[in-house]
C-alpha cells in the first residue's frame, strides 16, 4: 500500500507505506546527468535499475552486509527500512575515472594500488564537494566513528560486488554509497545500479554504465539490459 509522497529525487521517489518505519521506493524513468541539467525519459530505466538493485541488495544481504532493502513489491518498486539518512556520501574507486581525474590529473583507466575511499558531503546545492572526516565530525554530519564504519562497510560492498560483477565479465570500476540510521543502526540505503556504479566490459572496456548517456556513447538501455542479462536479473 503506497501513501504520501515523501520525497523526490532525481531517479527515485519515496512513499510512506501501510507499515510504520517502512517506505515504499519508486525507481523513475528518469535519466539525469551534470546534476540535472542534462535530463532524459528513458520508457523502463525504472524497472531495470530496481531488478539489479534488488538483485545487488540480496547479494549483499547473503555476504553479511545490512541495507534498507526488504523486498521488491512491483516492477519498478521497492519496500524499504525507513532511513534517517547520513549526509556523507562514500565513494570507492578501484580505477581512476571521473571527477578523480579531473581534479589530479590522472589518466582515465588507471588501476589504482587498492581500493580508494573518498567522503562527499550530500547538498545539490553545493555538487556534492569533496570532504573529509574532520568536516563530518565538526560540522556535525557524522562522527568519527560512523565514518570509520561507513569506509569499512563500503570496502566489504566493494569486494562482494566486485566478486558478483568480475564473474560476468565485468569490472568494477568505482560507486557511490549512501548510509542512514534506523534504531541506531547504520545500514546502506539509497539504490546499487548502472546510475551509481561505473561499469566496464572487462574484455573491451565498453562502459555499461550512465556514462553512456552522460556522455553520449550509445543506447542507455542496451547498455543497462548487457548488465543484467550478464547477471542473470530477472525483470
Amino acid at each position: 500500500m503506497r501513501g504520501k509522497l515523501l520525497y523526490e529525487g532525481k531517479g527515485k521517489q519515496l512513499f510512506a507505506s501501510d507499515v510504520e518505519n517502512e517506505l515504499i521506493q519508486i525507481f523513475k524513468d528518469d535519466a539525469t546527468a551534470f546534476d540535472g541539467i542534462k535530463h532524459d525519459v528513458i520508457a523502463g530505466k525504472g524497472v531495470l535499475n530496481c531488478a539489479m538493485s534488488t538483485f545487488f541488495f540480496e547479494r549483499l544481504h547473503e555476504a553479511g552486509i545490512n541495507t534498507h532493502f526488504i523486498r521488491r513489491e512491483g516492477k519498478a518498486e521497492m519496500r524499504v527500512k525507513r532511513l534517517s539518512m547520513i549526509p556523507v556520501e562514500v565513494v570507492v574507486r578501484n580505477v581512476a575515472a571521473g571527477s578523480i581525474c579531473k581534479r589530479l590529473g590522472l589518466e582515465e583507466g588507471m588501476e589504482l594500488d587498492y581500493p580508494l575511499t573518498e567522503l562527499f558531503y550530500k547538498s545539490d546545492e553545493l555538487h556534492d564537494p569533496l570532504i573529509n572526516t574532520e568536516h563530518a565530525e565538526l560540522f556535525g554530519w557524522a562522527a568519527r566513528e560512523d565514518i570509520i564504519f561507513m569506509r569499512d562497510a563500503a570496502l566489504k560492498v566493494n569486494q562482494a560486488l566486485s566478486d558478483i560483477l568480475t564473474a560476468s565479465g565485468i569490472r568494477l570500476i568505482d560507486f557511490k554509497l549512501e548510509f542512514g540510521r534506523a534504531n541506531g543502526e547504520i545500514l546502506l540505503g539509497d539504490e546499487i545500479t548502472p546510475d551509481g556504479c561505473r561499469l566496464w566490459d572487462a574484455k573491451t572496456g565498453q562502459k555499461l554504465d550512465k556514462d553512456v548517456f552522460r556522455r553520449n556513447l550509445g543506447n542507455l538501455p542496451e547498455a543497462y539490459h548487457e548488465v543484467a542479462s550478464r547477471l542473470g536479473v530477472s525483470l
